[in-house]
């Protein structure tokens, strides 16, 4: 296997300060119900809550960076759904060939994601030397960031 050296330019982090729990919460539980609660989620609001933050992380990440998105060689989010993938390519004006998509080999696997989606993008010659890619992540806890490195 080759070493391939990653510098990173720039990284950014955000955090929910919306009301998480119309977004994710816990029907019950010992000490509110006696009962065993079970994780819920609203999805169209986290799904909306995920293009937005996204969106916004990667808006920021450029502008810090006085990089545009058509500089960007390649976009590896983490892979949460298709659905928030193309509304954030939407959102941004991204092509979709920009965009690394590994949902159809292993599905959301959580923090693997990205690690696995660079895998994909380097064994399918995607990237070079030089390459400039964003990588973007939304976490379970409704935690957002990006960061921008030169591969």
């Amino acid at each position: 296997m080759s070493q391939v050296s990653r510098i990173p330019t720039f990284d950014i982090l955000g955090f929910g300060a919306t009301a998480v729990d119309d977004l994710l919460y816990v029907d019950g539980g010992p000490g509110s119900t006696k009962t065993v609660g079970h994780l819920r989620m609203n999805g169209r609001e986290v799904f909306r809550h995920a293009v937005q933050k996204i969106t916004g992380v990667i808006e920021e990440t450029l502008v810090m960076t006085g990089y545009a998105a058509d500089e960007i060689d390649l976009f590896v989010p983490h892979q949460a759904n298709a659905r928030i993938l193309d509304g954030i390519a939407k959102k941004l004006g991204i092509p979709p060939e920009k965009i690394m998509k590994t949902l159809a080999y292993h599905g959301n696997t959580s923090a693997a994601s990205i690690p696995l989606a660079l895998n994909q993008a380097f064994e399918e010659d995607r990237l070079s030397d030089g390459s400039l890619i964003l990588m973007e992540a939304m976490g379970g806890g409704l935690t957002w960031g990006a960061v921008l490195a030169r591969w």
